[in-house]
């Protein structure tokens, strides 16, 4: 808490009380009960030095007056101060009142003024509340520290403007919210009165950064555990960039850093070159036909010629080679054609997860065509939209149909590694999703870039686990089939219970694994009580944000030298993944959030919001340019030209993700959330806004907002989507309209009726005035689990399962509501198993709970189980 003191030395006979009363309640009568009173206290000669520095030293109280007075008498008069026996001690929050105002209020006390001609007025801040605890992100410290201080002079002659400027700039804020809590500039309180012994300022605890004016410089003291030196001579250095400009350069236009320094940020990252690129790998001929070796299909058909026998995939038991692979590729292929699907076109696989899933992707690139993935769990409705959107020649749904004579097919495809190879739609903010097209070239350098980092090689056993339609299958599809590894596809209701899908990793011998952070987190659960181990020695966690904490757990079973786990930091616009970190026991328990530094062949740039490269440790927009640029947005020209940009500092094209984070000294990044109204919800990125396009086609909604709810960082299991809705009726099948549009990820637990939507004065949504979400009923006290039989009875396993919805859910729930309309989720579903088996019951097969999604239903089902 930065505050101003002054001390006034005066005879010990003087009583400033009275008058102090009388003059504040003149001066600020608002603040009724809260008038400041004088203390007073009579202080030992010996102690008098060190009580009147602790009194100058000492904050006002957050829980009281923002202004203290103190009287410290002496007991041998004229000890301690030339002028008598006292010093009259006055301190100031510094929003309340600036150094001027309190060598008035001063004046006034010790009779020199009368208080009549004095307008002291409160100050426009309220001070702030609750404990004070300093925290510098944009730079780094040494923990080992302690309390020492640097300094850094830096030429300037006054600091607090360009001070405001350059710490908006490192922490992505507007420069009009003043000096955050750990950084303070001291005011000049302008000619001293030789009356008062003055201080700037202080703090209770010391600042890590504070900035002393000094006449016609400025010190910059920064404290070692929170700045080190180079981050302090690179703010200065800043500081001064910045004051330089001030008065000739409008504020936006200001430049934070140097343009040499801004040079060196945009250094080309080393790597390997690209797959494509014509001086490292050739294209090849087959008759007259060019076949480019940078397309997935012709990498594909490498693996094949050379190990035709080797297992490919791996799906409900059977094994399928890399020759059979290619031979039913082949045959589809040529269905395809057959069925009119040419070079250039968009082919719908709408298939179950499966072998004949991942032939048909071949089969589409082996005609020269993009695959669009759409996932048979989605809503009917959104299917047709995405199929629309795509403008797909046809959708496969039965690979029957496309079944032609076996054939190879080189000799008809002519396309490049630039042609596009899948289109994956993402959420989008008007609610029509968003298709990102990814050439094949992007994939090849993607494997190329973590081969030799991973040791991916073709002894490794891969999973399929995640929705093709998510573009982390497209790490683990190709991923494993371009190194020659072999693929075990978990299918739909696998994925959904952590005990079976634990089983096939275990009895498949699974080597490299693919995790989004909430589905791990269930599979560790599983794994702490399992008698089998795993043969897991990589572990790929990726499409939300990790909390390391929880895996000081998995590291106690699977030491880090026996499997490697790698928090990878990704974006579909820049095919999958981006950057790479190893987590370490260390790293979990300092809960580290890196995601690491960029994969050979991508770089990553931190940019404001008029795109210009901001310093180490700074906040602001993530940028990523390189090998794994997506082509654009299918059919959007203008948001193409608005995300994928031409870099003005640097020659190339970047992907402006609309991510928050910052570079470090060390060159990792951190990934600290996202600036625009995009979640990522169970892996998957939402707009929230496309959530609320939704519920506006409700014919009884006229409006509508989304929130979510919870942390997902700390628990994404826990996170929740809620929707408010202004409506002309009943809004008791709004989710169920809804459901018709929105997969299981999107959809809102809660639909809450509302009178308006409470907005701000600028006409914004307020979040915080809108009520608390109401689901159907109101939530009971938490059930103690009850320990059931394995042979239960109907009877007590309606009993049971209503207790454990219950828990769950949060809300009553009656034997015929329906799990996934009272909020349920498939998240949700996989704690129902598990809450179940603590209860002594058996496994519950996921795909009972969704096709008996009522208590009565399911208790049924399982009693004929």
């Amino acid at each position: 808490m930065t505050c101003h003191a002054l001390a006034a030395s005066l005879p010990g006979a003087v009583d400033p009380g009275p008058v102090l009363d009388a003059a504040v309640r003149g001066w600020w009568p608002e603040l009724s009960e809260r008038w400041p009173v004088l203390w007073s206290d009579s202080v030992p000669t010996r102690f008098a030095a060190h009580r009147l520095r602790a009194e100058l030293h000492r904050p006002v109280d957050p829980a009281g007056p923002a202004f203290r007075a103190v009287l410290l008498r002496y007991e041998d008069e004229g000890a301690g101060c030339e002028d008598g026996g006292a010093h009259l001690v006055l301190v100031a929050h510094h929003a309340v009142l600036t150094p001027a105002a309190l060598r008035d209020i001063a004046h006034v006390l010790l009779g020199r003024r009368p208080a009549a001609e004095v307008t002291v007025p409160l100050g426009g801040h309220e001070p702030p509340k609750g404990p004070h605890r300093p925290r510098v992100d944009w730079a780094t410290g040494d923990a080992g520290a302690g309390d020492r201080t640097g300094v850094v002079t830096v030429p300037v002659p006054a600091g607090a403007p360009a001070a405001a400027l350059v710490l908006a700039r490192y922490e992505h804020r507007d420069p009009g919210d003043g000096l955050p809590a750990y950084a303070t500039v001291l005011e000049d309180p302008g000619p001293m009165d030789p009356a008062f012994s003055h201080r700037l300022a202080f703090q209770s605890a010391p600042f890590p950064l504070t900035l002393v004016p000094r006449g016609t410089t400025v010190e910059l003291h920064h404290q070692l555990r929170h700045i080190d030196d180079a981050c302090a001579r690179a703010f200065a250095r800043h500081l001064t960039h910045v004051h330089g400009q001030l008065g000739r350069v409008p504020l936006a236009e200001i430049e934070l850093i140097p343009r040499e320094e801004a040079e060196r940020l945009l250094a080309p990252p080393a790597g390997k070159p690209r797959p494509d690129d014509p001086t490292r790998i050739a294209p090849t001929r087959v008759g007259t036909a060019r076949i480019d070796s940078t397309r997935i299909d012709t990498a594909f058909d490498a693996r094949a010629d050379r190990h035709p026998d080797a297992p490919a995939l791996t799906h409900d038991g059977t094994t399928t080679t890399y020759g059979a692979l290619r031979e039913r590729a082949e045959r589809l292929a040529a269905g395809l054609r057959a069925a009119g699907v040419r070079p250039g076109d968009r082919v719908g696989i709408r298939l179950e997860r499966g072998a004949d899933l991942v032939a048909t992707m071949l089969a589409v690139l082996k005609a020269g065509a993009a695959y669009v993935p759409m996932d048979p769990a989605h809503p009917e409705e959104r299917l047709d939209r995405t199929a629309r959107d795509a403008g797909v020649r046809l959708v496969v749904r039965d690979t029957a149909p496309y079944l032609g004579a076996a054939t190879r097919i080189d000799r008809l495809r002519q396309g490049t590694g630039q042609d596009p190879a899948y289109v994956i739609h993402t959420s989008g903010s008007t609610g029509r999703p968003k298709g990102v097209v990814v050439p094949h070239t992007n994939v090849l350098a993607l494997l190329d870039a973590t081969r030799e980092d991973f040791a991916l090689t073709a002894d490794d056993t891969w999973t399929f686990f995640h929705s093709s339609a998510f573009d982390f299958s497209v790490w683990e599809i190709w991923g494993a089939l371009l190194t020659g590894a072999r693929l075990v596809v978990v299918d739909h209701w696998m994925a959904r219970s952590p005990e079976d899908f634990h089983a096939l990793l275990v009895r498949e011998s699974v080597t490299v694994l693919s995790q989004t952070p909430s589905a791990f987190g269930q599979l560790r659960a599983v794994d702490r009580s399992a008698k089998e181990r795993l043969s897991v020695r990589l572990v790929v966690l990726g499409g939300e944000a990790l909390d390391t904490r929880p895996l000081l757990g998995w590291f106690d079973r699977h030491p880090e030298d026996r499997c490697r786990l790698v928090n990878m930091y990704g974006i579909t616009e820049t095919t999958v993944h981006v950057t790479a970190a190893t987590v370490t026991r260390r790293g979990a328990l300092a809960a580290s959030r890196s995601v690491g530094r960029p994969l050979p062949g991508w770089t990553v740039s931190v940019r404001d919001e008029r795109g210009r490269p901001l310093p180490t440790g700074a906040a602001g927009e993530i940028w990523v340019g390189g090998a794994g640029l997506a082509l654009g947005y299918l059919g959007r020209p203008e948001l193409t030209a608005e995300r994928f940009v031409t870099d003005p500092h640097r020659p190339g094209r970047w992907y402006r993700s609309g991510d928050l984070g910052r570079l470090r000294a060390d060159g990792s990044l951190e990934h600290l959330g996202r600036i625009d109204s995009q979640v990522k919800v169970r892996g998957y990125r939402i707009e929230l806004d496309e959530i609320r396009a939704a519920l506006l086609e409700d014919p009884v909604v006229t409006a509508a907002a989304v929130v979510l709810s919870g942390d997902a960082f700390e628990d994404a299991a826990g996170v929740r989507i809620d929707a408010y809705v202004v409506a002309d009726g009943d809004i008791g099948d709004v989710r169920r309209r809804a459901a018709r549009l929105l997969p299981d990820h999107m959809l809102p637990a809660t639909v809450t009726a509302v009178a308006a939507l409470p907005l701000t004065p600028n006409g914004k949504l307020d979040r915080d005035r809108l009520p608390a979400p109401q689901p159907a009923k109101q939530a009971p006290e938490p059930a103690k689990p009850v320990p059931v039989a394995v042979s239960a009875s109907p009877g007590d396993l309606v009993t049971v399962l209503t207790g454990v919805w219950e828990e769950v859910l949060g809300v009553p729930v009656g034997p015929d509501d329906n799990f996934f309309e009272l909020g349920g989720n498939s998240l949700y579903a996989i704690r129902v198993g598990t809450a179940l088996r603590e209860r002594g019951l058996p496994a519950l097969p996921m795909r009972l709970l969704y096709t008996h999604p009522t208590v009565r239903a399911l208790s049924g089902a399982m009693g004929d189980e």
